[in-house]
This record gives C-alpha cells, structure tokens and sequence, in this order.
C-alpha cells in the first residue's frame, strides 16, 4: 500500500527536498504541493491525501488553522517547521496534528512521521519532546473518576510508554487493529485528538509516569 502525501509550504526549496525524499521511499507518493494554506486546504479536499505534511507560517490559512479545518475533515496531519515555540507546539497536537517535526530533524525523522500517522501513532522531535513532557507533568489532575473501563485504562497505560499499536497487541493479546480501535473510542471518550494527548492524560491521571 503507497501512502499519499501533500506538501504545503510557502518555499519551493523546501517542498522540493520533501518530495526527493518522500519519493524515494517505495511505500510513500508526493501526490501535490501547495505554497499556501487555501491552496493546501483546496488540494486536500480533492485529492484527499493519506497525509498532509504543514508548514505553520504560510500566507493565507496558517498551519495551525489548516491543520484543524483538515483534521476535522478525517485526514491526518503532521506539522513540519522551522519554529519549535511551545505555543506552536501546543497549539498544533491541540488542533488534532499526529506529529510535530522539526525541518532540522532530517530525512529519516521526516520519512517516520509520515509512517507513523498512517500506523495511528504521533511522532514528535526529539528537540521539543523534554519541554512538552515537562509542561504536561506539572499541569493539575483530571477531576473525577477514570471514565475508562480496565482494558481501556490498561491500553492507556502502555500509550503513554510510547508503544505503537502492534507493541500494544503483542502486549495485551489483540490485534493492532484492535487496539488502534481501543485508542480511538478512548480518545473519543476523553475529547482528545491523538495519542500525545492521551499519554498526557494518563501521566496527570497517575496511571503512568513520563518517559524519562
């Protein structure tokens, strides 16, 4: 299966060294580019890529606001720029974006991130992983009881060790697609966008501690 992916970003250069090496992968396809927000925002409804890869700062629509409108629309999203600001950081994982690369992170980090969203993971740079671990560790508990049930408490355990839904199935005897059906309905549950959040929850929850 050859995953789909849209490049937006406002510079030619940069969008042409993604698809060199998304390209030369045999399981990943640049299918458009866009140079702005609303011309990424056009070409992801009618193309409808398995991925789309954002810059933040582009005219018209910014990343943050196209990475929202996207994934509401279904399709998954990874944040790719030069600017690792806690609030663009944040601001991106809140809209829903199943990773968030640094430019400077290279081609192999670039190429997992977009393996990663199609596997129903969240990749995050290295770079920005301390800072974001630390923010949500000091922030107050949940109120209230857990919502989930055992299994469901057991599967956000092991999210938040950073496991990928098949480690989760060797770990708990189900398939990977059974467990990525398990991170859906408790994200659905909890009102969160992707795994980060749900490793967060558990970790203010106290059902895990952060990685260190």
């Amino acid at each position: 299966m050859t995953t789909r992916v849209l490049l937006a970003d406002d510079q030619p250069d940069v969008r042409c060294g993604f698809r060199l090496v998304l390209d030369s992968q045999p399981d990943i396809r640049v299918v458009g580019e866009a140079a702005d927000g609303t011309a990424a925002l056009d070409l992801a409804r009618r193309l409808r890529p398995d991925v789309v890869l954002t810059d933040i700062r582009m005219p018209g629509v910014d990343g943050l606001e196209l990475t929202r409108l996207l994934t509401e629309a279904g399709l998954r999203v990874v944040v790719v720029t030069t600017f690792d600001l806690d609030e663009y950081v944040h601001g991106a994982l809140r809209n829903g974006a199943c990773g968030f690369l640094l430019k400077r992170s290279g081609p192999t980090l670039l190429v997992e991130g977009v393996r990663a969203a199609m596997a129903g993971d969240a990749l995050i740079s290295p770079q920005v992983t301390v800072r974001l671990l630390r923010a949500v560790t000091v922030a107050s508990r949940p109120a209230g009881p857990n919502p989930l049930t055992n299994r469901e408490t057991d599967i956000v355990r092991l999210v938040a060790q950073g496991l990928t839904n098949a480690q989760i199935g060797a770990e708990l005897f189900i398939s990977a697609g059974t467990a990525k059906t398990h991170i859906a309905n408790i994200q659905a549950k909890l009102g969160l966008h992707n795994r980060v959040g749900v490793a967060a929850w558990a970790w203010r929850a106290g059902l895990a501690e952060p990685l260190a």
